[in-house]
């Protein structure tokens, strides 16, 4: 009929389109409502697809939520990337802002992942291990690529040791931070970096 627009037919979503958007959906609503609280059902409901559909992709809840912790990890991992040729002391500073920002806006599925790390859960554990250990490296490269340290594990091996208990250190922290402790997001990174560098130092 003239004058009357026909609707464009909307795009089909690809598998990992679709897997991308339902990961979306989860993470927001994680980051919004402790982890019993958040349905699964929501998440194909907010998503616009039904529930069989989310079920063929994650089989139960905790395959959803192990697969938002893992994309969510990977994202802060790109976020706290280290910048070549940056001195270590801002490199810190910088990944801490990144890094409290997102447990400032994701307080809620912050606090869930770290629980089921700490329950055992294999596929959060995994997930957590592997984040562990890609800062840990990444901090031991910028202390040994930056003059005013220099150090290398192979000079002082005491140096993975401190760096390990600091991650843990500031792990603890921001979970304290994220319940409602009453400190600035300014203070806890000053904190962060303070204990990392004594911890450091020779």
């Amino acid at each position: 009929m003239a004058g009357q627009q026909s609707e464009r037919p909307r795009r089909r979503l690809s598998t990992e389109e679709r897997r991308e958007q339902l990961l979306a959906v989860g993470a927001r609503l994680f980051a919004e409502s402790p982890y019993d609280d958040v349905w699964i059902e929501q998440v194909a409901d907010i998503a616009g697809v039904s529930r069989g559909l989310l079920y063929h992709y994650f089989p139960t809840k905790r395959d959803f939520f192990a697969a938002v912790m893992e994309r969510e990890s990977e994202q802060m991992l790109r976020m706290t990337a280290p910048v070549p040729g940056v001195p270590a002391r801002e490199q810190l500073g910088a990944g801490l802002d990144a890094y409290l920002e997102y447990v400032e806006v994701h307080g809620h599925g912050y606090r869930a992942f770290h629980r089921a790390a700490a329950a055992g859960d294999p596929a959060v554990r995994k997930t957590y291990r592997r984040a562990m250990a890609e800062q840990e490296a990444r901090i031991l490269a910028a202390i040994a690529a930056d003059s005013e340290f220099g150090w290398t594990v192979e000079e002082r091996p005491e140096l993975r040791f401190a760096v390990r208990g600091w991650l843990a250190f500031t792990r603890a922290v921001c979970l304290d931070w994220a319940a409602g402790a009453e400190l600035s997001r300014d203070q806890v990174r000053d904190l962060c970096v303070r204990a990392l560098l004594g911890a450091i130092a020779p």
